[in-house]
């Protein structure tokens, strides 16, 4: 059992040194697009609950 966890740290360390970590410019710049599709996506959704809301006051 020691030997299998041993054996998992091993290979984590191994593939993490296999990773490339975003500049901090890149995640910054990662970040704000991000933001900008969750902002892009909050007005969408507003105006159809807005538009549907209005619809069915409409309606009944």
């Amino acid at each position: 059992m020691k030997e299998k966890i041993i054996n998992f740290f091993t290979d984590v360390y191994k593939e993490m040194s296999k990773v490339t970590w975003p500049t901090q410019k890149e995640l910054q710049e990662s970040t704000l697009v991000v933001l900008g599709v969750c902002g892009v996506i909050a007005l969408f959704v507003y105006v159809v609950d807005t538009i549907v809301s209005q619809a069915i006051k409409g309606i009944f």
